[in-house]
C-alpha cells in the first residue's frame, strides 16, 4: 500500500509501505476512506519535534473494515468506523474513567512502528476500545463523512477546551486561535449554551467561519492590544470561560489576561516555543483554574456523534483544501505557509 511518510524537516513523501495485517486477535485493518493533517503535524513538519527517517504520520482518519482479528466483537468487514487519534484498550482504569489518552496499552498514530493515518490502510489495535461504528449510509454522503473526520481530534479537542474552561449557558467565552481546533472551540462554546463568543484572529476567512460558527464578535488585534479589545467587550471584566488553543507562550499570557476573575482556562494547543507564560501568582490572586491537555475524544465522541449526524454541529467547513494522497506533502507546505486552514485527504 502507500502511506505518507516523514524523511527530515519539510520532507514529505508517500511511498510504498508493507499491507498492514491482524497481528494480534484484537485488531482490525481498516481502509481509509478520509484523513486529513492536523496543526501538530506541523510541529514534525517544521522539524520542531523529532521524528525517525521514513515513520509514518497522520493521526485523524475513518474508514471502513476490511479485516477483523478473532477476539473482535464489535466490528466486522464492511463496517464504516471512525479512529479516535489515540488507540486504548477500553479495558483499563483510565478508559473506564473517560481518560483514554493514559491507556497504558495506548498510543498514538504514526509513532515509532504504528501505521499513520495518512495512507490507504491502518492496522488498528484494540479495536472494540478505540473504534466507533457510523452509520453505513453516510460513506455515500462527502458533506457528512468529512464532518464525521473531525470527531477524529478537532471537534472533540474543542469539546475538551470549552469543558475545560468551564463554558456554560449564558457565559461569555474568549477563544485564542484562530485554526481548526480554536474553530471547533467555538462550535462547542456555542453547543454548550454560551451567550457570547469572542474570536481571537487575523485572518478574515477564518474568522468569517468563526462568526458563521456562533461567534458573536472578532479581536483582529494581538498581545496587549487584544487584551485590551477582550476587556473593552467586556466591561473590564474578562470572559469567563477562555479556549487557548495554540500553545505558545504569548497565547498562554493572553488567555491568562483576559480572563475575568474567577474564570478558567481551558487548553488544548500543543505546547512548543520558549515557556509557559504562566504566572502562577496572578493566576491565584485571580483565582484563575487551568485546566486541560490531550483530548480524550474518544470520551466524547458518543456525546458529538448525533449532533453531527443530524446537522446540529457542522464542523466541515474547516476543510478548506482537498488532496489525493499524492497531494498530501502540497498540503502540508499549504498549512505551513497559511494558505490552507485544514487539508482533507482523499486517499
Amino acid at each position: 500500500m502507500r502511506a505518507t511518510t516523514i524523511h527530515a524537516p519539510f520532507d514529505m513523501r508517500v511511498e510504498d509501505v508493507p499491507d498492514p495485517v491482524i497481528q494480534r486477535p484484537t485488531d482490525v485493518v481498516l481502509r481509509v476512506l478520509r484523513a486529513c493533517i492536523c496543526g501538530s503535524d506541523l510541529w514534525a513538519y517544521r522539524g520542531e519535534s523529532a521524528r525517525q527517517p521514513g515513520q509514518r504520520i497522520g493521526h485523524e482518519f475513518l474508514g471502513v473494515v476490511e479485516e477483523a482479528g478473532s477476539e473482535v466483537s464489535g466490528f466486522a468487514p464492511g463496517d464504516l468506523v471512525v479512529a479516535p487519534f489515540v488507540w486504548s484498550d477500553g479495558t483499563c482504569d483510565y478508559c473506564h474513567e473517560g481518560l483514554q489518552t493514559s491507556c497504558p496499552q495506548g498510543g498514538f498514530w504514526g509513532s515509532v512502528g504504528s501505521d499513520g493515518g495518512q495512507g490507504e490502510a491502518v492496522r488498528v489495535p484494540f479495536a472494540d476500545g478505540t473504534l466507533v461504528k457510523l452509520p453505513a449510509d453516510a460513506a455515500s454522503d462527502d458533506r457528512l463523512l468529512t464532518a464525521l473526520l473531525a470527531l477524529s481530534d478537532v471537534l472533540g479537542t474543542g469539546h475538551h477546551a470549552a469543558l475545560g474552561a468551564g463554558v456554560r449557558p449564558g457565559s461569555t467565552v474568549a477563544v485564542v486561535g484562530d485554526g481548526a481546533v480554536g474553530l471547533c472551540g467555538v462550535l462547542a462554546a456555542k453547543r454548550l449554551g454560551a451567550e457570547r463568543i469572542i474570536a481571537l484572529g487575523r485572518h478574515t476567512a477564518r474568522t468569517d467561519i468563526a462568526r458563521t460558527f456562533g461567534a458573536t464578535d472578532v479581536v483582529a488585534e494581538r498581545g496587549e492590544a487584544a487584551e485590551a479589545a477582550v476587556r473593552e467587550l467586556t466591561g473590564g471584566q474578562g470572559a469567563h470561560a477562555v479556549i487557548e488553543a495554540v500553545g505558545t507562550e504569548q497565547s498562554m499570557r493572553t488567555a491568562v489576561a483576559i480572563t475575568r476573575d474567577g474564570g478558567a482556562i481551558g487548553y488544548v494547543g500543543v505546547p512548543h516555543g520558549s515557556g509557559t507564560g504562566l504566572d502562577l501568582s496572578v493566576m491565584f490572586d485571580r483565582n484563575i483554574a487551568l485546566r486541560g491537555g490531550v483530548a480524550p475524544v474518544r470520551a466524547y465522541i458518543p456525546e458529538l456523534l448525533p449532533d453531527v449526524l443530524n446537522g446540529t454541529v457542522d464542523p466541515s467547513p474547516v476543510f478548506d483544501l482537498t488532496v489525493g494522497l499524492d497531494g498530501v506533502p502540497a498540503g502540508y507546505k499549504s498549512m505551513d505557509e497559511r494558505t490552507a486552514l485544514k487539508v482533507l485527504v482523499k486517499p
